[in-house]
C-alpha cells in the first residue's frame, strides 16, 4: 500500500477503467472523469472494431483479479479463416490451446465501469475537461471551451482520454515535448454478420475470419450473441475507395465482385454502409509520457496505433501492468515511478506501432500469397521442433509477454533468414526436410 493519494483520470475507456481498479488496490482515493454519457445508458453501435483480447492484456486483467469476469464475455479464436475469391483457407494461430479473444468493445467498456465501481473508483460522466494545470494536478472543467470553468484539485492526474487527449494537449505547449500524429490513407467502416434464426453464427465462431484483397481487406470477429462484427478497410480514394462507392448499386456490385461469399451472411450490407460512419487510423507518438510527479498519460494517449495488430488494448493494458509494477518497487516515490514508467515504455510503444503498420500488409496481402503460407508453414514446422530456438514473430507478440521491441528486433532476424530459405530450390517440394531443417539451424549460428 502507498501513502494514499487523490488521483483524477480523465477517460473512463477500457485503460482508464482498468487503471482506476489498479490505483484502488494501491489504496487511492479514485474519480474518473469522461465528457461522453455513461457508455452503460446508450446503445453502442457503427464505431468499433473488435477487440482482440491476448496474453499482455489477460496478464494485467487477473494482476486484480478480474480476469475471469472478462473471460465471461470472450470467444477463443484460435486461427484465420482466409476467405479467398475462390477458396477458403485456415491458419493457427500459435500452439495448440493457444488463441486470441474476441470481445465487444461496448460490452468490455461497459463490464470494465462496472468492476471499477465495484472496487471503489468514483465516475464522473458528461464533465469536460478543457484544461489541466501541470504543476498543481489541477482539470479544469466547464460546458464550453471559453466558458466559466471550475477548477477540481487533485494530487495526480492521469490522461486515459485517448488519441485526441486533451491532458496531452496541455503538454504539448511545453518547451522540449515532441509529438507526431500520421494518418494513414486508409480508413474502415463498421458491418455486420446477424445470428442464425437459431442464434448461432453463419461462419465458424473459433475464427478470425479475413478476406485480403491487397489494399483493401475485410475482417470480421465472433460476438457471444452470433453475430459477427465486421470491419471493411478500405483507402478513402483511388481505384477500390470508399470515394467511388457512392450508392446501394455500388456497394453490393463491389461486394459481389470482390466478397462474393459475403454477400449472403451481410443481409443489411448497404443500410450498414451507408448509416456507420467512415473512421480513420491515426498513429500517434510523443515524448515524455509524465509531468515531474503530478500527471502521467497512458494508453493511446500517449501512443496510439493502428489496429492490425490487435495490441492496441493490450499495450494499454500492459501499460498499467509495468506502472504497477514501478508502483510495487518505488513506493511513495511517484517522480521515479513515472520517470521508469514512461522510460521502460516508450521503447516498446514504438516498436508495437511499427509492428501494426506491418501487419496490415501482411492481412491484407499476405495471407493469400503462397509464399508467405509456405513460410508460416516451415517456420511452425520449425518452431515446434525447436521451441527454444524459434518463437515466430506472431507468438511473441501476441502469446508471450516479453517486450515488444524484443519481438520486432528477433522478428527482423527470422524474416531475413525466411527469405533466403525461401529462395532455395524446390523449396515448396522440400520445405519439410531434414535439409531445410539444418540449413535453419546453421543460419541461426
Amino acid at each position: 500500500m502507498q501513502t494514499p493519494k487523490r488521483i483524477a483520470i480523465v477517460g473512463s475507456g477500457l485503460v482508464g477503467s482498468l487503471l482506476a481498479i489498479y490505483l484502488r488496490k494501491a489504496g487511492h482515493i479514485v474519480h474518473v472523469y469522461d465528457r461522453s454519457p455513461d457508455i452503460r445508458q446508450i446503445q453502442f453501435s457503427g464505431r468499433s472494431i473488435n477487440l482482440a483480447m491476448s496474453n499482455r492484456g489477460w496478464k494485467a486483467l487477473d494482476g486484480v483479479g478480474v480476469g475471469d469476469a472478462v473471460r465471461a464475455i470472450a470467444i477463443p479464436m484460435d486461427k484465420r479463416a482466409i476467405h479467398l475469391v475462390d477458396k477458403l483457407n485456415f491458419q493457427n494461430y500459435g500452439q495448440e490451446g493457444e488463441a486470441i479473444y474476441s470481445i465487444s468493445r461496448g460490452i468490455l467498456n461497459r463490464k470494465m465501469i462496472d468492476l471499477a465501481e465495484e472496487a471503489g473508483a468514483e465516475f464522473f460522466f458528461e464533465q469536460k475537461i478543457w484544461d489541466v494545470t501541470l504543476k498543481e494536478a489541477t482539470l479544469h472543467v466547464g460546458e464550453t471551451e471559453r466558458g466559466v470553468w471550475e477548477e477540481k484539485k487533485y494530487d495526480m492526474v492521469f490522461g486515459a482520454d485517448g488519441a485526441f487527449s486533451r491532458i496531452r494537449h496541455r503538454m504539448q505547449r511545453q518547451s522540449m515535448f515532441n509529438y507526431s500524429q500520421e494518418f494513414l490513407n486508409i480508413g474502415y467502416k463498421e458491418l455486420n454478420i446477424p445470428a442464425n434464426a437459431d442464434g448461432t453464427h453463419k461462419l465458424d465462431k473459433n475464427s478470425f475470419h479475413i478476406w485480403p484483397r491487397g489494399e483493401y481487406m475485410l475482417i470480421a470477429l465472433p460476438n457471444l450473441d452470433g453475430s459477427f462484427t465486421c470491419t471493411l478497410f478500405m483507402p478513402f480514394e483511388g481505384e477500390n475507395s470508399f470515394d467511388l462507392l457512392k450508392d446501394q448499386k455500388d456497394v453490393e456490385l463491389f461486394f459481389e465482385k470482390n466478397f462474393p461469399d459475403s454477400i449472403e451472411v451481410i443481409p443489411k450490407l448497404a443500410e450498414d454502409f451507408f448509416v456507420n460512419p467512415t473512421s480513420t487510423l491515426v498513429t500517434m507518438k510523443c515524448f515524455p509520457w509524465t509531468y515531474e510527479d503530478k500527471v502521467a498519460l497512458i494508453g493511446d494517449a500517449c501512443h496510439a496505433i493502428v489496429p492490425f495488430y490487435g495490441q492496441g488494448m493490450n499495450a494499454g493494458f500492459e501499460d498499467i501492468s509495468i506502472l504497477y509494477e514501478m508502483i510495487e518497487k518505488y513506493g511513495d516515490d511517484w517522480e521515479t515511478i513515472f520517470s521508469e514508467y514512461q522510460d521502460s515504455r516508450k521503447p516498446n510503444a514504438d516498436a508495437i506501432a511499427e509492428l501494426s503498420y506491418r501487419n496490415f500488409m501482411e492481412m491484407s496481402s499476405k495471407t493469400a500469397d503462397d509464399n508467405f503460407l509456405l513460410q508460416k508453414k516451415i517456420e511452425k514446422l520449425f518452431s515446434d521442433k525447436h521451441p527454444d530456438k524459434w518463437i515466430p514473430l506472431y507468438s511473441r507478440v501476441t502469446f508471450s509477454n516479453r517486450p515488444y521491441a524484443e519481438a520486432l528486433a528477433i522478428g527482423d532476424l527470422q524474416n531475413e533468414i525466411m527469405q533466403k530459405v525461401l529462395k532455395i530450390d524446390n523449396i515448396a517440394e522440400i520445405w519439410d526436410s531434414k535439409g531445410v531443417e539444418d540449413r535453419i539451424l546453421e543460419m541461426l549460428q
